[in-house]
């Protein structure tokens, strides 16, 4: 028997005291209003799955699209065929948004209507690089640092802007980059959908891959907070039973960080795009601040307790209108959410789409390519024409506006 497949649901249920806390914080809740499908509720129809007293309606409640989806994700070279001829055929069915970072469909189609989802690269990222870039001679200077990128699939395939982005960052702060191509996903999709085969599987690849370098660089950045907490949380928790992989797992993580939280913490750009705003201030004729709004992605904030760094860099050169509530949930959901109870996710994204509208800001900003799938399609449904980047795009933005002139 797997690691994973004992796991006692009995226990979680029981644990639970039934009090309703959880209830005004619960995101599908709020709109949904089903004690089914309240925190407190999942937890007790687990009890009584382990109980024998209610079925799952087929095995792991997983549909076969879904299985097909896992599968692509433990095989990059599949994965980077299937986008290929994505890129090829997606304009027969849909054209670039006017901020050129989504598509849309031409015509209302079945199933996904007209829902615009990120753009596909014709080239991923990864594959649009060599696995080594040298910004400067590590021979000429002992002290050059080196970092990997974790880029996460939405990344690599849908917003591939945000790993270029990083590169000019890097660039002007003279580290050197190991673009780790042997990298597979998170498996956080699976994670969250049940599929944990697959899970052990990714988990297993991506720590023997990241073992194979660790040594050579002084960090691992990760720009999406959803790969940031399956990494740095949850691949330890679902390995709680496997001692060994879970030490593995713990050797390594020490230098992984989500990337806003390295760049602010551990190195000087804060004070490169300080140097660059006062030069800009020194400037006759000065064109106010733009603005932003920031949305804090649940596994940045909540999970990961990251919040306070883009927000810290973003500053330096951008005017900050902070929204209603920021830490209200997008209602991404997973690919089950998305797929199978879109309706759910699109009422959640309503209310956050009238949050963002109300700030007037420039720019709505997050450090995470799910949330910012699911509100670009909210703010389009209703509307409001307030581009969506991510924040290592607004800066690296400044730095190729200073070094251009």
């Amino acid at each position: 028997m797997a690691h994973f497949d004992n796991y006692d649901y009995l226990k979680t249920s029981n644990a639970c005291v039934k009090c309703g806390k959880c209830l005004p914080d619960c995101t599908i809740f709020s709109i949904n209003g089903d004690e089914a499908t309240s925190p407190r509720g999942f937890i007790d129809l687990l009890g009584a799955y382990q109980r024998k007293e209610i079925p799952l309606a087929q095995k792991y409640g997983i549909a076969w699209f879904k299985r097909i989806f896992f599968y692509l994700l433990k095989h990059r070279k599949i994965m980077d065929f299937g986008f290929k001829l994505g890129a090829i055929f997606a304009p027969l069915l849909y054209q670039a948004t006017k901020d050129g970072n989504s598509i849309q469909p031409r015509f209302t189609l079945p199933l996904v209507k007209n829902r615009i989802f990120g753009g596909i690269a014709k080239r991923s990222f990864l594959n649009s690089h060599s696995e080594e870039i040298c910004f400067v001679d590590s021979k000429q200077s002992q002290k050059t640092r080196k970092v990997a990128i974790f880029i996460g699939c939405l990344g690599n395939y849908n917003y591939k802007n945000v790993g270029e982005s990083l590169l000019v960052i890097l660039e002007a702060l003279q580290i050197n980059v190991k673009l780790a191509k042997g990298q597979k996903c998170c498996g956080a999709p699976a994670y969250f959908t049940g599929d944990f085969a697959s899970v052990d599987t990714l988990i297993r690849q991506n720590v023997e891959y990241f073992e194979s370098f660790i040594e050579e660089v002084d960090a691992i950045l990760i720009p999406e907070a959803t790969c940031g907490a399956m990494i740095l949380e949850d691949w330890k928790h679902f390995m709680e039973k496997d001692l060994e992989l879970k030490s593995r797992i713990e050797k390594l993580l020490p230098k992984i960080y989500m990337a806003t939280k390295y760049l602010e913490s551990q190195t000087n750009l804060v004070e490169i795009l300080n140097n660059i705003e006062q030069n800009r201030l020194k400037q006759e004729f000065q064109s106010p601040k733009q603005t932003f709004t920031y949305h804090d992605p649940c596994h940045a904030r909540k999970v990961l307790g990251v919040y306070q760094e883009p927000r810290k860099l973003l500053q330096q050169n951008y005017q900050l209108v902070e929204m209603e509530d920021s830490t209200a949930c997008c209602g991404f959901g997973g690919v089950t959410i998305q797929t199978e109870r879109f309706a759910l996710a699109s009422k959640v994204g309503s209310k956050k789409a009238k949050m963002i509208e109300k700030t007037q800001a420039q720019f709505i900003v997050a450090e995470c390519s799910a949330c910012r799938m699911q509100l670009s399609n909210a703010l389009y449904q209703a509307n409001v024409e307030i581009p969506f980047l991510h924040p290592l795009e607004l800066i690296a933005k400044i730095i190729k506006e200073n070094q251009n002139k």
